[in-house]
């Protein structure tokens, strides 16, 4: 970082200028219509576009009369949980409904874009948005006090040999990114073409050889910071990957007696979500001890390998088999007794650990954080947020 410290030593010697963000920016106040807008020209939180650092869906435009426009060069900001962390360089004209900001630089001769995007990224900004967020269940950030941001200006030079750095970081996380979404893919492939099976293999409804338990209750304010392990239903797709033994939350003892009780080796599964992909996410608890689990979950006991049922449960197979037995549009849910005759292909108990352990191997390298490219990729992001606040630090100058 010696380039960078030489060129603030030299041109920045009484330390840095800080001013309010809207000293130097404002809100795109123009309308666009809609009608103007495609899949790749709108954004708004429930289509984030991925080539603006997002993801999602991206094939739906918002039937409303008009947007915000955006030009090449805005920072694009989201304004409602949970993309109050989100932020994109706008890299082309288009337009976003009210959950995303677009904030313009007025004062193009003292601030880059590229400079802001940074500083806008950094966990600083989203504290301070938090902190003045409105809404308890939703917050939403409050467009004021975002304005109201203090935030340093360095001479452009300065401002360009930073972006150059972080870019770099930048860089070098995507290609790890996307070398780990190829293995991801590998990955998916060779767990279905180990969990295909010929005829000899026999087809078994689930409710012939598990017991299904339905959860009831469980809203996180029953949550405690200790007592008995609890698997909440929105976690199995949040948090948990194929199987744990620790649970990430906790219920009192006396709360636990009402709840649906979950053995080591018993597979818990979702009911209910938003979308049809997690809708009967499964894992498998291999802790030593008795937990528990709530409502818009099944609990399946029975005496098959664990992980190998967790591991089919992410079939391709299994994902067109539940989608013929889940209801509902804003909500999509699927009973217990309809899980009970999904098939599932059973081979000898033998067969079914030696299949696990390779799928375990597979998945160590996609998901471990202590191995392979998820290790590095976890090492880099760390690095990258290590030098990016250290970076947009500067010593303010005294006026």
């Amino acid at each position: 970082m010696s380039r960078i410290d030489d060129l603030i030593a030299e041109l920045a010697p009484r330390g840095v200028e800080h001013r309010v963000l809207g000293e130097v920016a404002a809100y795109s106040t123009t309308r666009i219509s809609a009608a103007e807008l495609n899949t790749t020209t709108f954004v708004g939180v429930d289509n984030l576009l991925p080539n603006q650092q997002g993801k999602g869906d991206s094939s739906h435009v918002p039937d409303i009369g008009n947007c915000t426009e955006y030009l090449p060069g805005d920072i694009l900001l989201g304004n409602i949980r949970p993309y109050l962390k989100k932020v994109w360089r706008a890299t082309n004209r288009g337009g976003c409904n009210g959950d995303v900001l677009a904030i313009r630089i007025t004062a193009k001769d003292r601030l880059s874009p590229e400079f802001l995007y940074y500083l806008l990224s950094a966990d600083s900004f989203f504290a301070y948005e938090m902190q003045h967020a409105k809404g308890a269940k939703m917050p939403r950030g409050d467009k004021k006090f975002v304005l109201k941001y203090r935030i340093p200006i360095p001479p452009l030079d300065v401002q360009r040999e930073i972006v150059n750095v972080l870019d770099l970081f930048r860089e070098l996380e995507a290609e790890l990114e996307a070398e780990l979404e190829a293995r991801g893919r590998q990955h998916t492939y060779y767990r279905d073409s180990l969990l295909t099976f010929d005829n000899e293999v026999r087809r078994v409804p689930i409710g012939e050889f598990a017991e299904l338990v339905r959860g009831n209750g469980l809203p996180k304010t029953d949550f405690t910071d200790s007592g008995v392990g609890a698997i909440h239903y929105g976690q199995i797709y949040t948090f948990y990957g194929t199987w744990t033994t620790r649970t990430k939350s906790f219920v009192s003892p006396s709360t636990a007696i009402k709840l649906a009780k979950v053995n080591p080796g018993d597979i818990v599964i979702t009911n209910t979500s938003e979308n049809i992909e997690d809708v009967g996410k499964a894992v498998a608890w291999l802790g030593d001890d008795q937990i528990v689990t709530g409502g818009h979950a099944t609990v399946i006991k029975h005496h098959q390998d664990p992980k190998y049922l967790a591991y089919f449960f992410q079939t391709a197979e299994f994902s067109i088999a539940k989608r013929k037995h889940t209801s509902g549009t804003k909500v999509m849910d699927i009973s217990a007794k309809s899980l009970a005759k999904l098939e599932i292909p059973l081979p000898a108990l033998e067969e079914q650990r030696r299949i696990a352990a390779i799928l375990d191997k597979f998945d160590a390298l996609v998901n471990d954080l202590s191995v392979g490219i998820p290790a590095e990729l976890n090492a880099r992001r760390k690095q990258y947020e290590y030098y990016r606040d250290r970076l947009l630090t500067f010593r303010e100058k005294v006026t």
